[in-house]
């Protein structure tokens, strides 16, 4: 082989092993340190990720990739071990998500609550309603407009909640009953247009900018709580989760610190989630 075509052949194979090979940057210990987070539209329609993030980022170094989407998807992506951490809020559904394996604990990290808003004209007398339940039973028999998200989240399973308390089945809720099928801002957006009642969380509510004639109607019944959890994925069942990173995003978050920035989150001056983190680790599932 003459040393021409030897020189051929070694660029070649350099060209190769560069085009299929590793990442550059991970060869050199530069790649992005990052967990990716199965969270709520709530969470990301009110900004607060946006504000906390950057934070927990800033104190160790690993940045997160959100995917949000309902509560039930959420923990659906977690029991897949597509993503390493979630933050969701529905409690019977994240206890029986520790109780399956999916996840070796839950921690308690903040709550808001949800509120009933619609027109101002409130053709079913919402504002008079004593209490949720009453005021969907009103919605009901008047057959008014009531946009539900309809997409298993953890808004939709507290409304199915207040719908069974009501005693009211699906197809009880009265001729103007609707699902969009869609997230937190986007059913409020169509809320807007129609002119429809809805169940929200205060957090996105109070950051919804395009509320059209739509008022907050009712809020303070206990059953309208909402609280949050945050469930590191099971690296038993999913070994290649980053359970560690997942483990700081955690502790950040109930630590005081991440408690702060909770606290410290605002729109128009008004806090969108109360922290409530227990700092004792509960014990991990069997």
């Amino acid at each position: 082989m003459t040393r021409h075509l030897l020189w051929l052949l070694l660029a070649s194979t350099t060209i190769s092993l560069v085009g299929c090979g590793a990442d550059p940057e991970a060869a050199t210990g530069d790649a992005e340190r990052f967990i990716t987070l199965g969270s709520t539209t709530s969470t990301r329609d009110s900004g607060l990720l946006d504000h906390l993030d950057p934070l927990f980022e800033a104190d160790t170094g690993i940045s997160v990739r959100v995917i949000a989407a309902g509560t039930g998807r959420a923990l659906e992506m977690g029991r897949r071990g597509d993503v390493d951490v979630l933050l969701v809020h529905h409690r019977p559904s994240e206890d029986a998500f520790v109780a399956a394996g999916d996840a070796p604990y839950r921690r308690d990290v903040m709550y808001n609550d949800f509120v009933i808003v619609g027109p101002p004209d409130d053709p079913a007398g919402v504002r008079g309603a004593a209490t949720a339940t009453a005021a969907l039973e009103a919605i009901a028999d008047t057959d008014a407009l009531f946009l539900s998200r309809g997409d298993d989240s953890g808004t939709h399973k507290a409304e199915l909640a207040l719908w069974a308390a009501a005693g009211r089945s699906a197809g009880e809720r009265g001729d103007g009953y609707r699902e969009s099928g869609s997230g937190m801002g986007a059913t409020l957006n169509t809320a807007s247009e129609l002119g429809a009642y809805t169940l929200t969380d205060r957090g996105t509510w109070l950051s919804f900018r395009n509320r059209g004639h739509l008022e907050l109607l009712l809020e303070g019944d206990p059953p309208l709580r909402n609280p949050y959890g945050v469930l590191p994925i099971s690296p038993t069942k999913h070994p290649h989760v980053k359970f560690a990173d997942a483990e700081a995003y955690v502790d950040w978050l109930v630590s005081p610190t991440g408690q702060a920035a909770i606290a410290a989150f605002r729109v128009g001056g008004e806090p969108l989630f109360f922290a409530n983190a227990a700092q004792a680790k509960p014990a991990a599932a069997d």
